[in-house]
């Protein structure tokens, strides 16, 4: 039997991401979504990379872009960042560059290419969205004017968290982004930050990031069933490292 499974920010962390692959019994059947941000916190990114593009090989795979991969896309080609170095390097990216001194030029173009053909969002034929952060045009993603807020808006969830439950849809005052699409998946804002680390659903957005970048376990769901499983918490995985802790 086929699954669609969605697969929450891996931030580096190689163990947990075949951890949990192996906890799911992924097969050669499932689809899966993975939110992006597949690098910078844990020593692998280089290696998690490797391991996708493999999978493509073997499974339907959507990957979708995260903001750190587009930090390391800009690192690797303009030799900078988007934001100021220290700021990234506190970020988790300090782990990628020290990793990728280990790595030949010709995987880095692999890696390059890689990072360059990932998707800023998925709208599958049940109108549901995958994204790896939000974005903010009232009238949904075909007219984002900032194609950036894909991968970098933490506004959508801020406004999935704080919604009062009590108000109805047809409320004038329902926020109309939160209208659009059956369900909304997303990864950049791990759920770690109101103490849980487990997938949360508020309205129709589902936070899929359960804190894998720092004292979090990795998730992959499957979406249809909302069943899912979780690797070991990183920490316990790479217990010599800080990850973005």
């Amino acid at each position: 039997m086929s699954r669609t499974l969605v697969i929450g920010d891996i931030h580096g962390g190689l163990k947990a991401l075949i951890q949990v692959m192996e906890r799911a019994n992924v097969t050669p059947n499932d689809t899966l979504i993975f939110l992006g941000d597949y690098v910078d916190g844990w020593s692998e990114s280089p290696q998690v990379l490797d391991f996708l593009i493999q999978l493509k090989t073997s499974n339907t795979c959507v990957f979708l872009r995260g903001n750190h991969d587009e930090l390391l896309l800009d690192w690797f080609i303009n030799h900078s960042e988007n934001i100021d170095e220290g700021m990234w390097f506190m970020h988790g990216g300090e782990a990628t560059v020290l990793a990728y001194r280990n790595v030949s030029e010709s995987q880095k173009q692999l890696h390059i290419a890689f990072l360059k053909s990932l998707q800023d969002f998925y709208l599958d034929e049940k109108n549901r969205l995958f994204i790896h952060a939000g974005f903010t045009n009232m009238n949904g993603i075909q007219h984002e004017y900032f194609p950036k807020l894909f991968y970098w808006d933490r506004t959508l969830w801020e406004t999935a968290l704080s919604l009062d439950e009590s108000i109805t849809k047809d409320n004038p005052k329902y926020p109309k982004r939160l209208t659009l699409y059956d369900e909304i998946y997303i990864g950049h804002t791990p759920v770690t930050r109101i103490g849980k680390t487990v997938p949360i659903q508020k309205a129709c957005v589902w936070n899929i990031d359960t804190g894998a970048a720092f004292k979090g376990p990795l998730t992959i769901m499957d979406i249809d069933t909302k069943e899912f499983w979780q690797s070991d918490f990183l920490n316990d995985l790479y217990l010599n490292e800080k990850g973005r802790n």
